[in-house]
């Protein structure tokens, strides 16, 4: 006979928050049981009933906080309350830092089993309009007569945020989003467009229209005309990520640009390429990195996951040679391109799937005797098993994900002979639970 499922208790409940999930929920003990609660902090007692009742773990909604911390602060966009695009901007700024440098220090310990000899300083921005790429859902609703352009609901994924700006999106399309959301309730086929990427260089901003069938010719001339009211690059995707096309202005490139100035150097992207999303972060994050490395210039240098040349091309301004490897080749023709742009001779560049045994065997026969590894979510597994091939006196080794740097260093602390000196965070997503963090390994 099955069991039935637990129903969430439907009253107010009330609650003694004792500590941050590693995603910002505030945590409460009720019955020995945890019961995980957004937008609340520790040392709060809070109003708050039941949305989810599992076995291990209970979630709950924020009702009310009967009594705050004094880590709490007002949110600055009016929609926070709702939207699921951040997950913080109830915490201070400086707690916001506190709480993921915390968190890798935690996650170090318990999954790497070593701490750094050196905590860095961590690295922060602004916190406000730098959110240089995102993906914004779009949805005309009937009922409401009206578009919806935006983030989903924290509460419910199933629909979007009613928002009317975004003060951590790019300057230009926070001040644009009312004149966005018009531009889909003038169109014949309002239901045509399911998906706006954004993507914005130093110079100019990209939007990419994920148009679900062909566009009415109306529709075109109103989108064309928004772009030249607005000054915006519209890119139309018809089909898959291949389909994407530059639609207006014709003729036009179909790249953005950004410089690292402290290197002059400058990079050349399309709109789907991977970049970093907070351009001012990004610079003070390739300074630290090159600092961290220590480059020579007889150095020899294996840039692993280089993407379109971030980290790869500021370094050989320092060095002998830098080897940059990437799984995509689109990427590596675009390190190239840019290679090219910018006149450095000193860098070569291939594709290769690094999370292949048998390509990293092949990889780790380079020479070379200093690593930078900056790897996706995922982390860097099958690097950092065979990194005795390689034997690099120095790794710099830049995370996305806490969880699997911490599970990596634990092979390079504890299996590989190498000693964590210095890690910290880095700022890259003011305002959500995102940490990015950056640690420096060195052999014996």
């Amino acid at each position: 006979m099955r069991r039935a499922k637990s129903r969430p208790n439907p009253s107010p409940q009330t609650a003694q928050i004792d500590n941050l999930s590693h995603d910002g929920k505030g945590i409460a003990r009720i019955e020995g049981k945890a019961t995980f609660i957004q937008g609340a902090l520790p040392n709060e007692l809070v109003e708050f009933h039941y949305t989810r009742v599992k076995k291990d773990f209970d979630e709950g909604l924020l009702l009310k906080v009967i009594e705050p911390s004094s880590l709490r602060v007002d949110p600055k966009c009016p929609h926070y309350s709702m939207c699921g695009g951040c997950s913080l901007q109830h915490m201070s700024e400086e707690e916001q830092i506190h709480f993921k440098q915390q968190q890798l220090l935690d996650l170090l310990n318990r999954y790497g089993h070593t701490q750094p000899q050196t905590l860095l300083p961590p690295l922060v921005s602004g916190y406000w309009n730098y959110r240089n790429k995102a993906r914004l859902s779009v949805r005309y609703v009937e009922k409401k007569q009206t578009s919806m352009v935006g983030f989903r609901e924290r509460s419910n994924s199933r629909f979007i945020t009613e928002i009317t700006q975004c003060p951590v999106l790019n300057a230009k399309l926070d001040a644009d989003i009312i004149p966005l959301r018009q531009l889909i309730n003038s169109m014949h086929d309002k239901h045509c467009i399911a998906q706006i990427e954004v993507a914005a260089g130093d110079e100019e901003v990209a939007l990419i229209f994920r148009n679900l069938q062909p566009l009415e010719p109306e529709d075109e001339l109103k989108i064309q005309q928004f772009a030249e009211d607005y000054q915006y690059k519209i890119f139309l995707q018809p089909a898959g990520p291949e389909s994407v096309y530059c639609f207006y202005p014709p003729k036009s490139s179909e790249y953005l640009t950004y410089k690292l100035p402290d290197y002059q150097i400058l990079f050349s992207f399309h709109p789907t390429d991977f970049t970093q999303v907070n351009a001012s972060l990004n610079r003070a994050m390739v300074a630290q990195a090159i600092q961290l490395m220590d480059l020579k210039n007889t150095d020899i240098v294996l840039d692993l996951f280089c993407g379109l040349g971030n980290f790869s091309l500021p370094m050989a301004k320092f060095c002998a040679k830098v080897l940059g490897v990437e799984g995509s080749k689109t990427m590596v023709e675009r390190a190239y391109m840019n290679a090219q742009l910018n006149h450095i001779l000193n860098v070569d560049f291939y594709a290769a799937n690094l999370d292949d045994v048998n390509e990293v065997k092949k990889l780790v026969q380079q020479p070379c005797n200093k690593v930078l590894i900056d790897p996706p979510r995922s982390g860097a597994l099958e690097i950092v098993k065979q990194i005795d091939a390689l034997n690099p006196e120095r790794i710099v080794y830049v995370s996305c994900n806490p969880i699997t740097l911490a599970r990596d260093t634990d092979i390079l602390v504890n299996q590989k002979g190498y000693t964590l000196i210095k890690a910290g965070v880095m700022d890259m997503f003011p305002h959500t639970a995102h940490v990015e963090s950056i640690a420096l390994f060195e052999k014996g």
